[in-house]
């Protein structure tokens, strides 16, 4: 695979991936790992965007731009991988799982 993509998961299609821009897929994901609590029940999806949004590289997200759509899919592959976490109930918040 080269270095420029990075394969994702999905916890909704089990054993399918898909590949991503990885300088975008980790910006996106360092910026959300930094944003999320330890602790359920964590920030609702709009209230993390808003957090993760000032640690975004403005060269690779220029006023945000695609910012919902990378968030989704680095949240949905951390969830995947058991990195971080849905609390229960609704509205969706998201927290990083403890190793």
């Amino acid at each position: 695979m080269p270095d420029d993509k990075v394969e994702v998961e999905n916890p909704n299609t089990p054993g399918r991936t898909q590949r991503l821009n990885r300088a975008k897929y980790d910006a996106m994901r360092a910026a959300l790992l930094e944003v999320l609590p330890d602790d359920p029940p964590g920030l609702k999806v709009a209230e993390a965007k808003a957090a993760l949004l000032p640690h975004l590289d403005a060269t690779a997200f220029p006023g945000g731009a695609t910012a919902g759509w990378w968030l989704k899919a680095v949240q949905l592959d951390l969830e995947a991988k058991s990195v971080i976490a849905r609390a229960k109930g609704s509205p969706v918040r998201l927290y990083r799982v403890k190793s």
